[in-house]
């Protein structure tokens, strides 16, 4: 109460800094009409001379401003597009290491070109980090056009490829269209670098993992890196670490062996789960059970061990890990969903044997186990970089874990519009049956008068259940299960057009903008794709008919109310439910949203308190009808602040356990290092001799018996 009174006199911390970077951005628009009559090739120049500054004593911040106004009008000339001030003030925070919560469809892409600019004019390498491949690639070759006008190389890092942007380049492949295939180490060596969080993490291990000649290292020293969609990397994702592994010789037959039994065990009886930490365990009647099943005296004999721990696997894999939710089975392969994004994620293994026991529950072929070779978590591979920064639609809510963690503030940049789109409150039925029939009918009236709908469904399951409800009223729908990034950033791009309605695990798309009215850009360029052989004149005309036919549509989705967001249920996260708000109403569009619930959901189920159903029951439900009640909203926000506590216990309790390996992995690698580069360890040989020695004395020559006594 008293914060928020201070916050109005005074405004908050927030605001007062905000308010403080606000005279730079005057200074860089100031510099604009000395640089508007300049011809290209004098502002390109512009970059040797920063960099002659910088070599001569000067600082980034010195010449910040005119970084900023230099890139702000090549890329007026380049890309059409001249950066807001608020995308200003956001490139600062980025600057300086900060992460910079700014809304959906703000412009975030094109905001980390002016610090990317300005930091790589040092020539120590800039790193963009990326969500996933398409990503990074779309990015690199949408801004590679600007960086390269200024005079700066783009590399550009893939699972399983790297390329150098260079605009003279011909592909085959009108995808890579400006991507010249390179090695690794060269794309790294470019002044900016592109690439997904992954393929930097597992770089570092790789380079770590070199047996024979250091010159086999790709990466160079960690210097400053972007983040994007910074909350999902820093956040949700450090939940896992990276792990490089190799085979072992155990062998697999075990795991068909438990895996024969555990549907024999009855749930309750035989054993008891935990859903909310994902756990199970056998009761004292199934232990009895399990050693009768086996043919075991003693389940717990030290000789059985092993035993216990893939009867406990098998428990999980069967009673937790569900199909087309926790995984999905393709090709003869297990494939786990990530469950934040709902995407697939191919080359991933569960650890500690859970993998093999959900091929064996599936009866597909189970790999051998395998052994971490080298591991890392993101939290220490990014807190090795000399700066990190971040950027996100939504970090406020883990602004605290942040500043622990990375050491990293949250500044929220102001909209360049005001937002007017609204948010209904959650509507709640008793089942999860009358909760669709809603969604259904929510879904055809919008259709009918024209308004898109993007709903958002928390996993693979619930999407193809709802297209199934959908197909039996005749309304078109496009599912979208982050199954192709490509396919995905193509019809979310189309979402806002006219009567479309798309469904989509909560994180699909995330990083393309839905545009009212559809994406003339994105339809021009699968026109160019099919047609190779069009003219320029042909090009021009298709596309200013493509831009009017969308302008015309885009005024007919206003007046219908502007794309409506529907959720299907809660997410565990708060910040995922409003990534999912902040698809609508960007750049002051109309829009609208709302959640639907149902008493049977996991989140309401498994963490809202009973207090919610016996209140729902007071009220006297009736079947087909929905409750709209601050205590339910108040309850559910308390669920979801549980479950993020939860997750945070787990991260930190990660990091806590990584920290003690970290200083081990830091000593080993600099040792591995060393030894590759031929440096004369001679000292550090003779000090670990004397400490072998002197500890070796001290067990079997201690100092505080006699010599005959030793």
């Amino acid at each position: 109460m008293v914060t928020s009174i201070l916050n109005q006199i005074f405004g908050s911390k927030n605001d007062r800094e905000i308010k403080a970077i606000r005279p730079i951005v005057e200074r860089i628009t100031s510099l604009e009409s000395g640089l508007t009559p300049l011809p290209d090739q004098a502002l390109t120049d512009k970059t040797q001379e920063f960099k002659k500054r910088l070599g001569a004593g000067e600082t980034l911040d010195d010449i910040l401003p005119e970084a900023f106004a230099v890139c702000r009008e090549m890329s007026r000339r380049k890309l059409n597009m001249r950066h807001f001030d608020v995308q200003l003030i956001g490139g600062m925070i980025l600057h300086r290491g900060r992460i910079a919560e700014m809304k959906t469809g703000e412009g975030k892409t094109l905001m980390a070109t002016l610090p990317v600019y300005l930091n790589a004019l040092e020539g120590k390498g800039v790193h963009l980090i990326t969500v996933n491949d398409y990503l990074a690639k779309r990015d690199a070759q949408w801004m590679g056009v600007l960086y390269n006008a200024l005079g700066l190389s783009v590399g550009i890092i893939q699972h399983d490829a790297s390329f150098f942007f260079d605009p003279a380049y011909e592909a085959s492949d009108k995808r890579l269209q400006s991507l010249r295939p390179c090695t690794r180490p060269e794309a790294y060596r470019a002044d900016i670098t592109y690439g997904t969080n992954n393929e930097y993490g597992f770089d570092y291990l790789r380079d770590n993992l070199v047996v024979t000649d250091l010159a086999q290292c790709v990466q160079r020293e960690l210097n400053f890196a972007i983040v994007d969609e910074v909350d999902s990397i820093l956040i949700d994702e450090a939940r896992t670490p990276l792990i490089i592994s190799g085979p072992t010789d155990e062998t697999t037959d075990l795991y068909y062996r438990i895996n024969a039994i555990i549907p024999q065990l009855k749930p309750e009886q035989d054993y008891t789960v935990e859903e909310k930490t994902k756990t199970a365990s056998l009761t004292e009647d199934g232990n009895v059970r399990v050693e009768k099943l086996l043919g075991v005296d003693n389940l717990y004999d030290p000789n059985h061990m092993d035993l216990v721990h893939h009867v406990v696997k098998a428990l999980q894999a069967y009673a937790l890990y569900k199909r087309d939710v926790d995984y999905v089975v393709k090709e003869g392969e297990v494939i786990i969903v990530d469950e934040f994004t709902g995407r697939l994620m191919p080359g991933r293994r569960w650890s500690d044997g859970l993998h093999q026991a959900v091929e064996a529950k599936e009866g597909v072929k189970i790999a051998n186990e395998n052994q971490t070779l080298a591991s890392v978590t993101f939290q220490n591979y990014f807190r090795m970089y000399k700066k990190l920064s971040g950027m996100t639609g939504t970090a406020d809510t883990e602004a605290a874990e942040f500043a622990k963690i990375y050491n990293l503030d949250v500044n929220v940049v102001p909209t360049n519009r005001n937002m007017i789109r609204l948010d209904y409150a959650d509507v709640v039925y008793r089942t999860e049956k009358e909760k669709f029939s809603a969604i259904v009918e929510d879904i055809k009236e919008c259709h009918e008068r024209g308004q898109p709908v993007l709903v958002g469904t928390i996993s693979i399951e619930k999407s193809e259940r709802l297209a199934g409800y959908l197909s039996r009223t005749g309304v078109k729908y496009n599912v979208l299960n982050a199954k192709q990034h490509e396919r995905e950033a193509e019809i979310i791009a189309q979402a806002g057009r006219k009567g479309a309605v798309t469904i989509a695990t909560n994180m699909a798309g995330r990083g393309t903008d839905i545009l009212l009215g559809g994406n003339p850009d994105f339809m021009f360029k699968q026109i160019l794709y099919r047609e190779e052989n069009l003219t320029d004149a042909d090009k021009l005309k298709i596309f200013e008919q493509i831009r009017a036919d969308c302008e015309k549509d885009k005024q007919e989705v206003i007046a219908a109310g502007g794309l409506h967001i529907l959720g299907t249920e809660r997410h565990e996260s708060r910040r995922i439910d409003n990534q999912l708000r902040g698809r609508a109403g960007r750049q002051g569009d109309p829009g609208s949203s709302r959640f639907y619930l149902s008493l049977e959901d996991d989140l309401m189920r498994i963490f809202a308190s009973e207090r919610v159903s016996q209140l729902m029951l007071k009220l006297g439900m009736e079947e087909g009808v929905p409750i709209e009640h601050g205590m339910v909203t108040r309850a559910i926000a308390n669920a979801q602040k549980k479950v993020e506590g939860h997750h945070f216990e787990i991260r930190k309790q990660l990091l806590e356990y990584d920290d003690v390996m970290n200083k081990q992995r830091e000593v080993i690698y600099q040792h591995r290092r060393a030894v590759l580069g031929g440096t004369n360890l001679k000292e550090d040989l003779r000090g670990m001799m004397d400490s072998l020695v002197e500890s070796a004395l001290n067990i079997y020559c201690p100092a505080e018996q006699y010599s005959e006594e030793w």
